[in-house]
């Protein structure tokens, strides 16, 4: 009966599920920044790599070692000795100011200033376009999410920074990770050109193994010469991401909500609709002999396939319109911008379903104890 009838609710059932598919859309839709841009600052990086800071800083900004301290660390036990030597790369990064593609507006944009080394320890990087820079020379490679988020950034473009002007002479992907917002360059010709010729921001080693780090920190923070934070590349990054993702969570759970109070209010009117509707029904199912049980089901199964309607029909919007979708915000621990995507994965659309559910059930419960409460004298006075 209860699917035999929907047809006759045409109107009200198509507002129920319509409401309830927008909050579903918005609910993934803003889940989905949150997930693509932890994984942008997490998708990279290495439980072998550590990432050694100056004491007491929470992010490359406000670290600053001196150049001896870098050769204390490379000196360090436990990291791997490469071609050239130790693998550690001791790391400048400033931020610099070029307008988005979108919008024109100025924004912040990581320059980093790193050595040969660096593309060992980050073994991910990889070239998709040009070359590397050369040592000595005022030329920049360019993260694949910044060159499609800033304007100047493509290949042999010229951009002018401080007393110098970069030219760009490759391209580099870093399997989505935050380093693919980044602009890289010879650290001895950035320092320079800042006045950093003494001092660098973080370094970066790749170890033998994940479980020689302990030792490798230890070694570093119990050295008399240095003051320095040591954390797994990995752990840093996520870190770094957590202040940013938990506030996205919370703005989107909190619009999701209200979204969700005024879906329910549909649904509620949807399903009294319904039971007004269906009186002759309720009525006759209660005179041949069925208790107030079946009725409530019946209502609660109307309701909540309405529910799952909706929601697969926002989660279906959701993924079209939002999933690979290319953005930047700004990053508040280097005050920079990070470039990612948006992304909805499976868990996301299962949780949307899971919400939308819940709201079909608030939503037809009352409606379905009351018609289940209906006397059977009133029920039968509709036939």
């Amino acid at each position: 009966m209860t699917f035999a009838t929907l047809g006759q609710r045409k109107g009200s059932s198509f507002a129920s599920v319509f409401g309830i598919a927008g909050v579903v859309a918005v609910f993934v839709g803003v889940l989905s920044i949150a997930n693509g841009f932890r994984n942008a600052m997490t998708a990279t990086g290495s439980p072998r790599n550590a990432v050694i800071l100056r004491s007491g800083a929470s992010s490359e900004m406000m670290s600053s070692l001196r150049r001896e301290s870098g050769r204390i660390i490379s000196d360090a036990p436990g990291i791997v000795m490469g071609e050239n030597g130790p693998l550690a790369s001791a790391e400048l990064f400033v931020v610099i100011s070029l307008p988005k593609i979108s919008t024109g507006t100025d924004a912040n944009v990581p320059l980093r200033g790193v050595g040969d080394a660096a593309f060992d320890v980050r073994d991910d990087i990889e070239i998709i376009e040009g070359r590397r820079f050369e040592p000595g020379k005022n030329e920049v490679i360019v993260g694949r999410a910044a060159a499609a988020e800033f304007a100047g950034l493509q290949l042999n473009d010229k951009f002018q920074v401080g007393p110098n002007e970069w030219t760009v002479v490759g391209t580099f992907t870093e399997r989505g990770g935050i380093s693919e917002s980044e602009i890289w360059t010879d650290a001895k010709v950035l320092g320079p050109a800042y006045a950093r010729d003494e001092y660098f921001q973080a370094a970066y080693v790749r170890l033998k193994d994940a479980d020689t780090f302990d030792s490798f920190k230890d070694a570093l923070t119990s050295d008399p010469r240095l003051r320095v934070k040591v954390t797994r590349q990995t752990d840093f990054y996520s870190e770094q991401s957590t202040g940013i993702y938990m506030m996205i969570v919370t703005l989107g759970a909190l619009v999701a909500t209200l979204m969700a109070i005024g879906a329910i209010f549909g649904a509620l009117n949807t399903m009294f609709s319904a039971v007004a509707a269906r009186t002759r029904e309720i009525g006759t199912l209660r005179a041949l002999g069925f208790n107030g049980l079946p009725v409530i089901i019946s209502i609660l199964i109307e309701s909540i396939l309405l529910a799952l309607v909706g929601g697969s029909i926002g989660g279906g919007l959701a993924w079209w319109a939002f999933d690979g979708y290319q953005a930047a915000t700004i990053n508040w621990q280097t005050f920079s911008q990070v470039a990612f995507a948006f992304d909805v994965t499976p868990s996301l659309l299962i949780q949307g379903i899971c919400y939308a559910t819940l709201i079909g059930v608030v939503g037809g419960l009352f409606p379905a104890f009351r018609a289940a409460r209906m006397p059977v004298t009133t029920a039968l006075r509709e036939i």
